[in-house]
């Protein structure tokens, strides 16, 4: 009877269509009941001739690490002919003890070294009834770590290889003696696990949970939960309180295990380097090329650079002139010690002026200053990005009216707003009364009242930063654009001093539009504050750490859905705590240069408590949720959009539908039977975990799904994989694009608005030189050159950026129905690049494009390298 007998619809065939690696034609097969395997097969040891095979190792060359340092006693090693020592383990169990099977052992030797790589090789002799070789145990005799890219097995009677994927690093036995496993590349549900293996599949993840004890080393690959309780100094001016827990509700981050402070015993000591564990490191090609050593260097050594070139930190910018001469001109930076120091590490950036001379820090003109010098001053331009730019998930219908705060009036003062229905049906001229305008679905708001207001008094207590809570209104005209109808700023009651709040409008007169100008400055550094501590980190890298951690813990790396997701975890443990290093900690970059100042973090708590809501994540459910669409069965993606040419959500909602396929292909193949869902313990463990130690203060809400059939787990992930992709890449890899003239989107407002409680001098420099009063707003020079640096390279694509749909992951390959679906999956983005090519040609599209517009194409699935403005990663690698 013929051997090659396929598994069920849940698991891998066993032979793949590429005649890819298999014993099941020659090795009994662990889920092939003995009387159905050939005679040949089973005839006894020894009449049956012992199969010779070959293990080929790929271990990449390093820059830093193993095999640039081992030096002698690598020689010494080598002759000893001890390097790396191999163990195939069998898939299934002896069937007369019923334990495992002894594996069969064998060192690898050097055969081959080239630039990037080096290779080892092994001979196997597997004895008869061994089985299919299920998984390799790995031993690193060397003192240093390596990187295992694959091992590939070679010699079975069909010429087929057995190609296993490691991708990662193994650890020194000399460090610990324990082994690495790596399981071949089929995928199994718990349910499914050959017999052979479930020992090793439960004690990999033993591993990879730890004890939950002692500090973590480089090396480690343990996974576990904390608290963000390292982003202060406590008794110092930089202690900030620890967020997750009752008072500031948070989600958790990867344990690091280090000591905590003497102050304060709830706080964790910070360090120069944080642990992560060991694989989701930068590549060595991005450390080199790109985020690790580039963003450490904007941070570490350009910025002190820069606060030396530009003494006072409060000084601004005297003219319009000077912003622009950051791009033409630049700024002179002392010398380093290590000449083209900074010039090798960050080029866009730093220029030579000439040998031997100071570098220049010369600023790319970004795209939309490049194409209209003054659209940043225009309304049209103002109100077109809240659908087309850097951050289209604030913009909302307005369902309630008249518009009134839902805070506390004692504390906060009279909640009722002044934009009333007279100063708006003045504003749209009569086209319609206020009703009919709601009825229509044409009043937008941004409203960052609520979130901000309890942060003024606080945030006006720093020197140099002011706020307000504010409320912008829009109307939609005939043609599809927004056109903004008025802007409401609010301080609560401070002191002696009772409420104050104004409407500013779009004037006609000198001193109305430079007010309304003013306002407008106002209200983009609200925004700018709450893209990047909400929309961004929040929603993207804050809230997907959990998942990363939870899957680890809990499924196996040959879980189906582990592979999965793998892809669209990439490096996103790194960049987070090099956020917690530099950027989101103490006196770091977004403390320093953003509205909230010290308080930032405490607003970024306060919005997931108030409305963070994972069954919100999805794109349709948040447009939803903000009146941005409808259902509606009969429409496309099933939506209706409330702004038709609405160019984020028009392209976003093919990409989640492109997912969404995707997705559905690869679970209903894997369970096709909803009860297999709900009796993977695996998975159920992952989102338990997810839900109860990951964003734990969260975990009794009403609104989690519960993974009780395909379809709750297919919007599930397909929720995650968009908010590592589509969403991410939406709000990031546009920030120097739009961002990068500082005008247009400033982080920060110093001044309060002239007409509130004013000096006689600050009336007379409005009246004379309004100019003056708005650079006098604007972040200083220390603080835009700070972040124009930091989102420079925080919109690079860097060279080894692995976009969606992009790249089969081995695993895939092992299944004709994965690959096929993969290959639909990457016409279909393909599909989503012409169509975005097609919007972007489309002149009756004005929010996408027009005169100087920069067209919209950040959800373009591929971009080459460097700050392009497009390109989809399918994680938050940067």
């Amino acid at each position: 009877m013929n051997s090659q007998l396929q598994q069920g619809p849940h698991s891998d065939n066993l032979i793949n269509h590429h005649g890819n690696p298999s014993l099941a034609n020659i090795l009994p097969r662990h889920d092939v009941h003995p009387d159905q395997v050939s005679n040949d097969v089973l005839k006894p040891a020894e009449h049956q001739v012992v199969l010779t095979i070959k293990a080929v190792v790929t271990v990449i060359v390093t820059a830093g690490g193993f095999l640039s340092t081992i030096g002698i006693t690598r020689h010494l090693e080598d002759l000893a002919g001890k390097t790396l020592l191999l163990e195939l383990v069998s898939a299934q169990l002896d069937p007369k003890t019923g334990k495992e099977k002894e594996a069969i052992k064998g060192h690898s030797h050097r055969v081959r070294r080239d630039v990037e790589e080096v290779i080892y090789e092994s001979e196997f002799s597997i004895p008869a009834g061994f089985g299919e070789i299920g998984a390799v145990l790995v031993e690193n005799e060397h003192h240093k770590e390596i990187y295992i890219q694959t091992i590939d097995l070679t010699g079975f009677p069909n010429a087929s290889t057995l190609s296993i994927s490691c991708t990662s690093w193994v650890h020194s036995k000399h460090y610990n003696a324990q082994k690495r496993v790596f399981f071949t590349n089929k995928s199994y549900l718990p349910s499914d696990t050959p017999s052979g293996l479930k020992r090793l599949r439960e004690m990999e993840l033993q591993n990879l949970r730890g004890n939950g004890e002692g500090e973590r080393k480089t090396s480690d690959r343990i996974y576990d939960y904390d608290k963000y309780n390292d982003l202060g100094v406590p008794d110092s001016k930089l202690a900030r309180p620890v967020l997750g827990g009752k008072e500031l509700p948070y989600p958790r981050r990867c344990r690091t295990g280090r000591p905590r402070t003497e102050k304060d015993p709830l706080s964790e000591e910070r360090s120069t380097n944080v642990y992560i564990p060991r694989d989701e490191a930068f590549s060595e090609e991005k450390h080199l090329t790109f985020s690790g050593k580039t963003l450490k260097s904007v941070l570490h050594a350009l910025l002190p650079q820069l606060e030396i070139s530009l003494i006072d930190r409060d000084l601004g910018f005297p003219l319009f002139k000077e912003i622009d001469s950051l791009f033409n001109e630049g700024i002179a930076l002392p010398k380093p010690k290590t000449i083209g120091f900074f010039r090798s590490i960050i080029p866009r950036l730093v220029k030579a002026v000439s040998d031997g001379q100071n570098d220049l820090l010369l600023f790319e003109t970004p795209a939309m200053l490049d194409r209209d010098k003054f659209s940043w001053f225009r309304d049209e331009e103002f109100s077109r990005q809240t659908l087309a730019g850097l951050n289209p998930f604030s913009i909302e219908l307005v369902k309630e009216w008249p518009l009134k705060s839902k805070l506390d009036p004692e504390i906060y003062g009279p909640p009722e707003s002044l934009i009333t229905t007279e100063l708006v049906e003045k504003e749209i001229k009569g086209f319609m009364t206020v009703n009919e305008a709601l009825d229509k679905k044409k009043l937008f708001l941004l409203d960052y009242h609520d979130l901000l207001i309890p942060l003024v008094n606080k945030v006006r207590e720093i020197e140099g930063t002011t706020l307000y809570g504010s409320r912008t209104l829009f109307f939609l005209t005939e043609n599809g654009s927004l056109r903004p109808v008025a802007i409401e700023l609010t301080r609560p009651p401070i002191g002696d001093k009772p409420q104050w709040k104004q409407v500013f409008v779009p004037c006609w007169d000198a001193t109305g539009a430079w007010l309304w100008r003013l306002a407008k400055a106002h209200v983009c550094a609200h925004d700018s504050g709450y893209h990047q501590l909400v929309i961004h980190w929040l929603r993207t890298h804050c809230v997907t750490e959990p998942y990363i951690i939870a899957a680890n813990r809990q499924m196996s790396a040959m879980h189906p859905i582990y592979r999965l997701l793998c892809p669209h975890f990439r490096y996103t443990m790194e960049i987070n705590a090099l956020a917690r290093e530099s950027l989101i900690n103490a006196g770091g970059v977004i403390e320093s240069s953003f509205s909230p100042g010290k308080y930032s973090m405490e607003l970024s708590s306060a919005a997931y408590d108030q409305l963070w809501r994972f069954d919100m994540e999805a794109l349709p459910a948040d447009l939803i949720r903000r009146g941005m669409a409808v259902e509606d069965p009969t429409a496309k993606h099933g939506l209706k959009l409330t702004i038709e040419d609405y160019p984020f959500a028009n392209d976003g909602l093919i990409l989640w539908d492109a997912i969404n396929q995707w997705v559905s292909d690869y679970v209903n193949h894997y369970y096709p039977d909803a009860s297999l869902v709900k009796c993977d313990q695996e998975l159920q463990g992952w989102w338990t975990e997810v839900r109860t130690k990951g964003h734990e203060d969260k975990k009794d809400e009403p609104w989690w799904p519960v993974l009780e059939t395909p379809e709750d787990l297919i919007h599930v992930l397909t929720t995650i994989i968009w908010v590592t992709s589509g969403h991410h890449a939406a709000v990031n890899f546009g920030q120097y694009t739009y961002a990068g003239y500082f005008p247009n989107r400033p982080t920060i407002a110093r001044t309060n608005m002239p007409c509130e409680d004013p000096s006689e001098e600050v009336v007379n420099t409005f009246m004379t030189k309004p100019e003056t009063i708005l650079l006098n707003c604007f972040p200083s020079k220390i603080q835009a050159t700070t972040v124009m640096a930091v989102l420079d390279v925080l919109s690079t694509h860097s060279p080894d950026e692995e976009y969606i749909g992009e790249i089969l992951e081995p695993s895939w390959t092992e299944n004709p129905v994965i690959m096929d679906a993969f290959e639909c999956f990457k016409d279909s983005l393909k599909e989503l690049e012409r169509i975005i090519n097609q919007r972007n040609a489309d002149k009756n599209l004005k929010n996408r494009v027009g005169a100087g517009v920069v067209p919209y194409e950040l959800l373009k699935p591929f971009s080459k390298q460097g700050v392009t403005g497009m390109g989809v990663p399918n994680s938050i690698s940067i």
